[in-house]
This record gives C-alpha cells, sequence and structure tokens, in this order.
C-alpha cells in the first residue's frame, strides 16, 4: 500500500532514535534493525524500510503502523512479528 509523505513522516518518527546518530537520517526498528529516512520503500538498500501493520488486517490509522526494515514483517496469522534482520553495531546483519 502506498502512503503519502505525511504518514510516512510520522510513522518514521515511531523508530527508535539512537543517541549518537542524526535521528532524521537513522533510527532502528522493533527488531533493533537499522533504517535510513531516505530508504523507504527500498528494498534493494540494507536499510530500505517499509510501513506495515502491527495488527494484520487492521487498520491503517497511525497507531497500527510501524516502521520495519523490508525484511522484517508482521505473521499475518497470529500478529507475531519476525525478525530476519538486526543489528550488529552499524551494520544489520541476518538475525
Amino acid at each position: 500500500m502506498a502512503f503519502n509523505n505525511e504518514i510516512v513522516n510520522v510513522v518514521w518518527k515511531k523508530a527508535r532514535i539512537i543517541e549518537g546518530y542524526d535521528s532524521d537520517k537513522w533510527r532502528k526498528d522493533d527488531c533493533n534493525a537499522w533504517i535510513k529516512r531516505k530508504s523507504y520503500d527500498d528494498r534493494k538498500s540494507q536499510y530500505g524500510w517499509k510501513i506495515e501493520q502491527i495488527s494484520p488486517g487492521g487498520s491503517d490509522k497511525i497507531s497500527n503502523l510501524r516502521p520495519l526494515q523490508w525484511e522484517n514483517y508482521t505473521d499475518t496469522s497470529d500478529g507475531r512479528l519476525v525478525c530476519k534482520v538486526t543489528s550488529y553495531k552499524t551494520q544489520n546483519t541476518q538475525a
């Protein structure tokens, strides 16, 4: 689903701020994977990210949306977060 820039910006701000890094450029998702603001919807980047529903099949209200590195996802059968990518220091790595 395509989201407008306003929603993308609001959801970006839900990602975790990491001390010592520019929070307008770098944050971490709920799997502890690095995401880069400019890499929204970029599946070629290890720092690419997408917007995903917290409760699959729920609404697209901001409260039900979160930023995730593009390989991480919410299992639609049980709503469990599946972390395929996490980070080690400044690099993303397979979980």
